[in-house]
């Protein structure tokens, strides 16, 4: 067995090991027009069968060819790339093409579509959220963090009192129960919220 052809085997051998058993890899013998080796064969080829690559006539250039796609016996589309395998001289003695089956993935694909929700609309409707403070103090908290590059859960005690300080100018702790709420939102106690407005006010 030649060089080329003992590394092509190998490296045919390797490749479904890596990538599964949606990778099919076939050795085509360019001299015998067969063949040569094939790993992983759901095209339902076997070695010796014939190459039909007889015809090709690749270009001194041709190294890689593809990605391309094509159809398998059973319908299922293909993902291919070929590579031409040379010897010294240049002259073209194998091909290796690597097929790769898209099965998985469009059903994947298709199960992710399905999955989505309906599209959302662009704004809120203003009948659910006019009165949802809930909502607005998400809003206001999440943006206020998100500008200083904080996290909600990890404020140390000044940031918490800016924040805090924020909330009062702009009377977002109006609402009864939106300190417990914000309290909730950091993860501090109400009494810690209530002596954080305490200090603001001193």
């Amino acid at each position: 067995m030649s060089d080329i052809r003992s590394n092509a085997t190998a490296l045919a051998r390797a490749i479904p090991m890596l990538f599964g058993r949606r990778a099919e890899v076939v050795l085509h013998d360019l001299e015998t027009e067969t063949i040569a080796y094939i790993e992983n064969p759901f095209s339902k080829r076997k070695p010796d069968d014939p190459s039909n690559m007889q015809e090709i006539d690749f270009r001194p250039g041709d190294t890689v060819i593809g990605p391309y796609e094509k159809m398998n016996w059973d319908g299922s589309i293909l993902r291919s790339i070929s590579v031409v395998l040379r010897d010294e001289a240049g002259a073209a003695q194998f091909v290796l093409c690597i097929n790769h089956d898209l099965t998985d993935l469009h059903q994947l694909s298709q199960l992710v579509h399905n999955l989505q929700p309906a599209q959302m609309a662009s704004t809120q409707p203003d009948s659910l959220f006019r009165n949802d403070w809930h909502e607005r103090l998400n809003v206001f908290v999440s943006g206020w963090c998100t500008q200083r590059d904080l996290r909600i859960d990890a404020l140390d005690r000044e940031a918490r009192r800016d924040l805090v300080s924020a909330l009062q100018v702009s009377n977002a702790l109006a609402e009864r129960n939106a300190a417990a709420y914000v309290a909730r939102l950091l993860g501090v106690s109400r009494a810690t919220i209530y002596n954080d407005l305490k200090t603001l006010v001193e």
